[in-house]
């Protein structure tokens, strides 16, 4: 185990994110990348709190994690309530998960004001709720909320909740920084003092509302803090939480804490989840923006083609990204040969084809592709340049339609045709759909379907829309990510076009001819 654990709570508190949500389909895509990134805690949401956060933890049961333990939120007992009767912890113990974190109480503000309970009563609930769910084999993290605001305040009863907590056998008290308005010195100062409490190191759990919280989590590590929580791209409520793509590579390359996780991922992951939650990349991040490496012209380019540490505080590619120099059309290719050997493509040094890879790729995100959550549109690209790719079908035609009937009670219909030529027969079909996409991709599986079986597994689960260039209005380029399942496995493909029916045609074939290859049920040169 690390020194310091990392506990992802992206898809819990960082759906409390403004403009921030996922389907139960993106929580478990998300949950797999964080788990194969190699995070060690993987908080999952409220069970009980919405279906699907329920949803979630029925399927994350049905699963197998390498690295992470999957870990269901919730809270202290209800006041002047025996813990076995609060259905709220029940739910907690259903969710199957090996790992439990609850949030308690901590500031004398809360527990009379809001919960209105004595604050005795507090430290049983606490108490009681930690020891119940031991009792039932569950590794437990107790979240001590509002914790610098109530030491601020009342140093005595805030260490009298952490003790509670410890006492009833938690395996990790956290402090958390809830309000996001410490600075460093008093994060720091204060650990240590709960540290030296407790007898044992604790975890952290910042808030970035002061813009610092990173460094708060940091100064918190200094202390002996051996975990922190955190979001992926600092998503969270108000302004966020703190950032785990900054404070990994802060922890593992600036102060040599190795955290057992390949950083040179880490771009990868950031642009991964900023997909899926369907919200534009922050190209100025820390380590993973487009432009954390970027120099434009004059002495910094000068001075860096000579010596790159000049203006780069760490190597780009530890953490995934690259450097990018507006002159050189060089910069790319070790991230082009990492994705492509990370899919079965085998490259030798210099190979030229590479180059042709990585100026097709250029060219495609020149107009609006993204192939971060769309890695099996990548991979098609790389066969097409390889002479790997044989088309399913030859396209003839199509045509999507949406009609609405009005009157009394009106109504819609979508319909689409197809026509297509497959191994030299030529074949029309028509179908209906809940939309004009929707009812497209059924008219093509239905055509494709005599020819090719196997497809009658594969669906589309998932659509998203965004928009690239909104100052043109309604003329603005459109991107379609498309997740499409076969069941068991999960892959992205992305078109990309100022209409929204072609783009979503190009995401459609990609993903049918992606999955085709992957069954064998294509044959490439």
């Amino acid at each position: 185990m690390s020194p310091v654990t990392i506990y992802d709570t992206t898809l819990r508190d960082g759906t409390q994110g403004t403009g921030i949500s996922f389907s139960t389909l993106d929580k478990i895509r998300v949950a797999e990348k964080l788990d194969d990134f190699g995070v060690h805690y993987i908080e999952g949401g409220w069970p009980g709190s919405n279906p699907k956060d329920a949803a979630f933890f029925e399927e994350a049961s049905k699963r197998s994690w390498k690295n992470a333990k999957i870990t269901a939120f919730g809270m202290t007992r209800r006041g002047k309530m025996k813990v076995e009767d609060d259905p709220q912890v029940k739910m907690l113990l259903d969710a199957k998960t090996p790992a439990v974190t609850i949030v308690g109480k901590t500031w004398a503000l809360h527990v009379t004001e809001v919960f209105q309970v004595t604050l005795e009563e507090n430290l049983a609930m606490i108490a009681d709720t930690v020891a119940y769910l031991k009792k039932h084999g569950r590794e437990v993290l107790y979240d001590a909320e509002h914790f610098f605001d109530s030491f601020k305040e009342d140093p005595e009863y805030s260490l009298k909740t952490v003790k509670a907590a410890q006492d009833a056998g938690a395996d990790l008290i956290v402090l958390c920084e809830t309000n996001g308005g410490a600075l460093p010195e008093f994060v720091e100062e204060t650990t240590r003092k709960v540290i030296a409490h407790l007898g044992r190191p604790v975890g952290i759990h910042t808030h970035n509302d002061g813009g610092v919280g990173v460094a708060n989590a940091l100064a918190a590590v200094r202390a002996g803090a051996c975990q922190v929580q955190g979001t992926i791209n600092g998503y969270g409520e108000r302004v966020g939480n703190c950032n785990l793509t900054t404070i990994m590579p802060n922890l593992q390359i600036k102060m040599g804490i190795d955290l057992g996780i390949d950083l040179t991922r880490l771009r990868e992951l950031a642009n991964f989840v900023d997909e899926l939650a369907n919200v534009p990349h922050d190209i100025r991040a820390p380590y993973v923006g487009v432009a954390a490496f970027t120099h434009k012209g004059g002495l910094h380019v000068h001075a860096v083609q000579k010596l790159a540490r000049t203006y780069e505080h760490v190597d780009p590619t530890l953490v995934g990204n690259q450097r990018v120099i507006t002159i050189s059309d060089m910069s790319g290719q070790s991230n082009v040969l990492v994705k492509a050997e990370g899919m079965g493509f085998k490259f030798a040094k210099g190979d030229a084809r590479v180059q042709n890879i990585l100026t097709e790729v250029k060219r495609l995100e020149s107009e609006g592709y993204e192939f971060e959550a769309a890695e099996a549109s990548f991979e098609m690209l790389i066969r097409k340049q390889l002479g790997q790719h044989q088309p399913v079908f030859n396209l003839i035609e199509y045509h999507s339609t949406h009609r609405f009937h009005g009157g009394e009670h009106g109504f819609e219909t979508c319909e689409a045709t197809v026509k297509i030529e497959v191994d030299g027969s030529r074949v029309y079909t028509a179908d209906e759909g809940d939309g004009p996409v929707n009812a497209l991709d059924n008219a093509l599986r239905k055509a494709l379907l005599p020819f090719f079986p196997a497809l009658k597994v594969m669906r589309l689960a998932d659509y998203k829309v965004r928009i690239i260039d909104g100052g043109t209005g309604t003329a603005a380029k459109t991107r379609v990510l498309i997740t499409s399942t076969d069941g068991n496995a999960t892959w992205g493909t992305v078109g990309v076009s100022c209409n929204i029916i072609d783009a979503s045609w190009k995401a459609l074939v990609d993903g049918i001819e992606y999955f085709l290859v992957r069954q064998g049920g294509l044959i490439t040169p």
